[in-house]
């Protein structure tokens, strides 16, 4: 199917019909007239993984579906906003390009930036000149953040202060410390101390992936995908040969395993 783009009017016009739906809604139905920003939040927090995991898979149609419900989210919060008198969409539209603005010096002001790598040096120090900047560079990672995104953008705040390394490939020399470091502890049987090494070597790696610019999570994503079609490609063959997985050797399963690869 051929993708006709709208024109700039047709867009206003749809998000302006996406505004008067939801005023509709907020008025006339009981459930959507109930909702506060707390009752939200964890629906918003659902939109998002959905529409993530569409992305994921590179779904055309659901990542459009996602997006829309997302977008009604953000509609919703501003009406709540705007009942109680606080702000409106249009606040939150003009708040989001001054932030662009004020964050783009190499777009709209007079500084130069040829590469992706200059814009990002500069972010954080920018971000840290706003008026209602974070006073620590770390303090603006959120702390509801899963923990593998969590870290990853922990170090990719230190490192636009400079706290990086010199040479990406010392990076593996910090693994294979964790790595020891961890078995050691296993040794000791000291579980409190394996958790905290498993932290530290789960940590140097992302920040490995990091250094050799790999999202984490699309990584481990990746494999978690891989493994259930695996996984599945098992019990499958396992049915057709009239067994359970738990009727199975490890070397029959694995005989499966390797013939699903």
């Amino acid at each position: 199917m051929d993708y006709n783009p709208h024109t700039r009017q047709e867009k206003l016009d749809a998000f302006s019909r996406v505004l008067d739906v939801l005023d509709e809604l907020r008025e006339k139905c009981p459930w959507d007239r109930k909702q506060t920003n707390e009752s939200l939040r964890t629906n918003t927090i659902e939109e998002t993984y959905e529409l993530c995991e569409a992305i994921v898979r590179n779904d055309t149609s659901d990542i459009k579906k996602e997006l829309g419900d997302v977008l009604l989210h953000i509609a919703f919060y501003a009406k709540i906003g705007e009942e109680k008198e606080q702000f409106d969409i249009a606040d939150v539209c003009h708040a989001l390009c001054d932030k662009l603005i004020f964050r783009h010096p190499h777009v709209f002001g007079d500084v130069v930036a040829k590469t992706a790598g200059e814009v990002e040096e500069n972010w954080e120090q920018i971000k840290l000149k706003e008026k209602e900047g974070n006073r620590s560079v770390l303090e603006g990672v959120p702390a509801s953040l899963p923990s593998i995104a969590k870290a990853h953008r922990i170090q990719d705040k230190a490192r636009n202060s400079g706290f990086d390394w010199n040479k990406k490939e010392d990076v593996w020399e910090k693994v294979q410390e964790e790595i020891g470091e961890l078995k050691e502890e296993i040794a000791c049987l000291d579980k409190d101390k394996m958790e905290a090494e498993f932290g530290d070597l789960f940590f140097s790696l992302i920040n490995a992936a990091r250094l050799y610019k790999i999202n984490p999570d699309n990584a481990l994503e990746r494999t978690n995908q891989k493994f259930i079609y695996r996984f599945n490609h098992m019990e499958k063959r396992a049915k057709e040969m009239g067994k359970s997985l738990n009727e199975m050797t490890l070397d029959e399963m694995e005989e499966l395993w390797q013939e699903a690869k």
